[in-house]
């Protein structure tokens, strides 16, 4: 059997907010608390379960690849959004997106907890 990430636990600062906030932006369903957590099915195979953590914590950065109709319409609620997006994880948010490789598209952007989450359409 192969491994297979299942799922995740996402720090945040309000748990219900942050898991909507990401619903909202990748087209997803929020279907309420779970227990502890705010989960966020992904895919087939990936949740994320936002939890409430007022302890302090550090950003994470989160990748997802996507293919070119899933970029544009996820980019496009980033805009829709007035979200500060980056073309490239380090030096700032320069509202530009990157191209590499044979049409190859990334982009970076926040979430309210400050993690970063990138969206790419080639890994290469």
């Amino acid at each position: 059997m192969a491994i297979t990430l299942n799922h995740t636990i996402v720090p945040a600062r309000d748990k219900v907010a942050s898991a909507r906030f990401f619903a909202d932006i990748f087209g997803l369903r929020y279907d309420g608390e779970v227990g502890p957590f705010a989960p966020v099915r992904v895919n087939d195979s990936l949740t994320l379960d936002f939890g409430d953590d007022d302890g302090g914590f550090e950003a994470h950065h989160y990748a997802f690849l996507v293919d070119d109709a899933e970029f544009d319409a996820i980019f496009a609620r980033v805009r829709a959004a007035g979200l500060p997006f980056a073309s490239s994880p380090h030096g700032g948010f320069d509202n530009q997106i990157s191209r590499y490789g044979r049409d190859g598209r990334r982009v970076y952007f926040p979430d309210p907890n400050g993690h970063f989450l990138e969206l790419m359409t080639r890994v290469d």
